[in-house]
């Protein structure tokens, strides 16, 4: 018997994220720096007045964590703008007991949810940090003018028969082996990845912003442009792991790929915006600004901190680069804060 990668990625995941405390294996950033969820408050907040201040609003985060992004926004939020804070309600989808108690510390006032299908329709604005690259993907594998699905078996990866419509759709409108339609060349033995439960959600997304107003910001890690490769990995006890030993004992993730995402959001009448690097993103945002006018009433010590975390956050080598920033909203809304060309 096998089972299929992205059915063994969402049982693992599952698994793990209801008995384990994902923050004493990696950090995220809101983790790094209040600064880093006070500007996407006001990032909120900017995006709000540019759909006409819809009111009321859902103020909507995917993947919560330990509440420590949105309680730093709706800190923000609460200073520069009382008018948004007074039309918002919060949701959060979460559909691990375990963090929606650690939520609730911070967020008492929220409404939890499974998925995005419960948050009734309405204006929304949604914002998702390191969501998109834990939902499961699956990859295919090119076997000469065709292709074959990776499937987890008890020595480990197995290719089976593919379902030849998927890959098609996902990868050979793109390109073919030699890379005669412009896309990407995948050559034999190569893999590309699905990731049809990301594409599911920014697709419902898109559909909800083409009727009512609304934005969407994920920040993620992944490239730009489609390309072939396996990014599956996993963390445990803050170190890298084999993805297949132990399920449900590690945090499993891949590279998101923005591009497909992208093309999926067009398609159903979305705008969309970027993705541009993270640190280029926060930056135009005033990461910087604001973190030195906090570091002014700072001890030496935790000034050189808090701009250290910003470093972090935004230096091309670190998570700058290699995390992106993209934003899908109603057909008619200007362009979006950070975004700007």
């Amino acid at each position: 018997m096998t089972e299929r990668l992205d059915q063994f990625m969402a049982r693992a995941n599952q698994a793990y994220y209801a008995t384990h405390d994902p923050f004493a294996d990696f950090t995220t950033a809101p983790e790094i720096s209040q600064v880093f969820g006070e500007i996407i408050g006001l990032w909120c907040v900017v995006s709000w007045r540019l759909l006409g201040e819809p009111s009321p609003v859902r103020l909507v985060e995917a993947g919560p964590g330990r509440g420590t992004l949105m309680a730093d926004a709706l800190r923000a939020i609460t200073q520069v703008a009382a008018d948004f804070r007074r039309a918002l309600s919060l949701d959060l989808i979460e559909t691990s007991p375990r963090l929606r108690a650690r939520q609730a510390e911070r967020l008492p006032d929220a409404i939890w949810h499974t998925s995005l299908a419960t948050i009734p329709a309405g204006p929304m604005i949604l914002i998702a940090n390191e969501f998109l690259d834990a939902l499961p993907i699956r990859q295919f594998v090119r076997r000469g003018e065709g292709w074959t699905e990776r499937h987890i078996g008890a020595e480990g990866f197995v290719e089976c028969p593919s379902d030849a419509g998927l890959a098609a759709t996902a990868w050979d409108e793109q390109t073919t082996a030699d890379g005669r339609n412009g896309g990407p060349v995948v050559n034999e033995g190569e893999i590309v990845e699905v990731g049809e439960a990301a594409g599911s959600f920014v697709a419902a997304l898109a559909a909800r912003f083409a009727s009512h107003p609304g934005a969407a910001l994920f920040l993620d890690y992944g490239p730009a442009e489609s390309a072939p490769g396996d990014s599956l990995q996993a963390i445990a006890g803050g170190r890298s792991a084999d993805p297949l030993t132990a399920p449900g004992k590690a945090d499993l993730t891949a590279h998101v790929d923005f591009a497909a995402l992208a093309k999926i959001a067009r398609g159903r009448g979305g705008a969309v915006f970027g993705p541009v690097p993270q640190g280029l993103f926060l930056t135009r945002l005033g990461l910087y600004q604001r973190t030195n006018r906090l570091a002014r009433n700072l001890s030496p010590q935790r000034a050189l901190a808090l701009l250290e975390a910003a470093q972090r956050l935004a230096e091309p080598h670190r998570m700058g680069r290699l995390f992106k920033a993209m934003a899908l909203c109603h057909p008619s809304c200007p362009t979006l804060p950070g975004f700007e060309t």
